[in-house]
């Protein structure tokens, strides 16, 4: 069976800052490019530290998911990307408000790095 792939776009979350999509449908599956905590309508970082930028990241993936028929209920993969993983609880403690109960699998990194001096960045497999 040949599936198709769905580009899903949204107003209600960052536009790709580059040449990708913030999020693809293809075999039963949402992908989506990683989330930093922009403003979706403001465009720009979020003030405040990890736990505002945790919090913004997952109501950008959350919009997202939602434009492509999902929600965060339904994500089954996550990749935390953290700047210092000394940041690792009070990112943790957020990312546990919005995956109370049957959370996915996740895994988390430390990076040198992220797009606009951002502490967090997420990204997500999530169920169509």
């Amino acid at each position: 069976m040949a599936y198709q792939k769905e580009i899903i776009l949204t107003d209600k979350a960052p536009k790709a800052i580059g040449p990708y999509s913030v999020a693809t449908k293809a075999g039963g599956f949402i992908f989506t490019a990683g989330q930093i905590g922009i403003d979706p309508v403001t465009a720009d970082l979020v003030a405040g530290g990890i736990e505002t930028e945790t919090r913004q990241v997952l109501l950008n993936l959350s919009n997202v998911l939602t434009a492509a028929g999902s929600t965060l209920q339904q994500v089954v993969k996550t990749t935390v990307f953290l700047r210092d993983m000394s940041d690792f609880s009070r990112m943790n403690a957020v990312y546990a408000e919005f995956f109370p109960q049957n959370p996915p699998a996740r895994s988390t990194v430390e990076v040198a790095a992220l797009p606009k001096g951002a502490v967090v960045e997420i990204e997500v497999v999530a169920l169509a």
